[in-house]
């Protein structure tokens, strides 16, 4: 998909509630004869004259046929959400009707959108930058309390105005570098090497706290892959259905009922996790639950996040110290958990408290500290930052140019190390430059455009 100057010139139209049957739909028109269009098949106001911001009540005519009733909004450029003349048409949910309208404006010249145009047009009129415009996607398909926030707070720009000082820093010292190049006869210095050297050092600090944020904004924006994992008959199946509150897995007292994998979401604390209920981790002769329980190791060490249960009834501290141990080789992090406290061995309790005195001690069967459970997941997952206000990466896209940026401050400083010449140095430091406008929409080229903006849904 591509954009081109003349397509900028057309009035676009499009669905933009989604597809299917319901009480309203809304039809979105952006461009220079949005509201021209619109009036010609409007009946009620004169809608070339009415303010803007404002809805009104009439019908939608092809010819002397009436479509429907219909509320029109009306926005003038440039107080609008593309800065152009945009119309929504909020008429009934039927799909015979929306395409019936959809056809009469397409018969009138106006053309169907892309994908994402809309936000597209937004961004090139100036009302946003492209982070806050790939934010408008990320507002949308968020799905819990935290990515809501993390996309709100980009939307706003927080994050953008935060690149921007940045750049404009950098900016600065570029310019004054590149002067020197017009003296270069004269040995003057426009720019103080040891202030330079401070500025930079200072926004590799700041880039690099960004790029460790990702792993946050990661988490926050897709959510925490969570394995229950353990023993058969460890109580798995149990622990998924208590947290999901529904009876999403086969409970059974047979060792491997679980074969493969079964997830499903939960939001804890405005955090979304995909939990993993896995088969029982054993030595076994039998073909399918061997390849269940490969597939258990396999989820174990590409999970963020590994809840452990030991089955309280039927093992000892030797064998939970071998399980830990194995996990600890593992390298993910994990929460060992004490399962089926109500059915617990003589001084099993007390010998883990005093042995591992981290483990969470629950039974999922009588649904027993389940909050406590979830109070320690959040521990792991760590929001403090988040919701101290810092600003927090979620976009990969951003992750990859800042990772960039940060290689080129480091040509920047070993540069000035080497007392590299002028011309070397301000390279470095536009390659820096040009990776940081990368992510507001600075330094752009078509091609990431379509891109980005394809993965937007038709009407936004």
């Amino acid at each position: 998909m591509s954009f081109n100057l003349a397509e900028r010139e057309d009035t676009i139209i499009a669905l933009a509630t989604p597809q299917g049957v319901g009480a309203i739909a809304v039809i979105r028109l952006s461009g220079k004869n949005a509201i021209k269009a619109t009036n010609e098949v409007f009946f009620g106001k004169n809608l070339e004259e009415v303010p803007t911001h404002t809805i009104h009540f009439g019908t939608i005519r092809d010819g002397e046929k009436i479509i429907d009733e219909v509320l029109v909004s009306v926005f003038k450029a440039p107080k609008s959400f593309t800065k152009e003349n945009v119309v929504e048409i909020s008429t009934h949910g039927s799909s015979y009707i929306i395409n019936q309208v959809l056809k009469l404006f397409v018969r009138k010249g106006i053309r169907l959108a892309k994908p994402g145009e809309f936000t597209q047009r937004a961004f090139l009129n100036g009302q946003f930058d492209l982070a806050q415009a790939e934010a408008v996607a990320d507002l949308i398909h968020a799905d819990s309390e935290t990515s809501h926030q993390a996309a709100l707070n980009q939307m706003r720009g927080g994050f953008s105005s935060e690149i921007q000082e940045l750049r404009n820093q950098l900016i600065h010292f570029a310019s004054m570098i590149e002067l020197e190049l017009d003296f270069v006869e004269e040995d003057v210095e426009f720019a103080s090497r040891d202030d330079l050297r401070t500025l930079v050092e200072r926004i590799l600090r700041i880039v690099e706290e960004l790029i460790l944020s990702f792993d946050l904004g990661n988490v926050i924006k897709n959510g925490v892959p969570t394995v229950i994992a353990g023993k058969p008959n460890a109580g798995k199946s149990t622990l998924l259905n208590a947290l999901l509150n529904e009876e999403k897995a086969i409970v059974s007292d047979i060792a491997g009922t679980t074969r493969d994998f079964i997830e499903d979401e939960i939001s804890i604390g405005g955090v979304i996790f995909r939990f993993i209920d896995t088969a029982g981790l054993r030595e076994t002769t039998d073909t399918i639950e061997a390849i269940g329980v490969s597939r258990t190791q396999e989820k174990m060490k590409t999970a963020s996040l590994i809840l452990y249960l030991f089955d309280l009834s039927d093992t000892d501290l030797v064998e939970i110290n071998r399980d830990i141990n194995k996990l600890e080789n593992l390298g993910v992090p994990f929460l060992k958990v004490a399962n089926k406290t109500d059915k617990a061995k003589e001084n099993i309790i007390s010998e883990l408290k005093e042995k591992h005195p981290d483990t969470i001690f629950i039974s999922a069967g009588k649904k027993e500290n389940l909050e406590g459970l979830k109070a320690r997941i959040l521990e792991l997952v760590n929001l403090d930052k988040f919701r101290t206000g810092n600003t927090i990466v979620t976009n990969v896209r951003h992750y990859d140019s800042l990772t960039k940026t940060r290689e080129s401050l480091l040509d920047v400083l070993s540069g000035l190390d080497q007392e590299v010449t002028n011309d070397f140095l301000a390279m470095d430091i536009r390659r820096s430059l040009h990776y940081l406008g990368e992510i507001t929409g600075q330094v752009t080229t078509d091609d990431l455009l379509a891109n980005i903006f394809s993965k937007f849904c038709i009407g936004k």
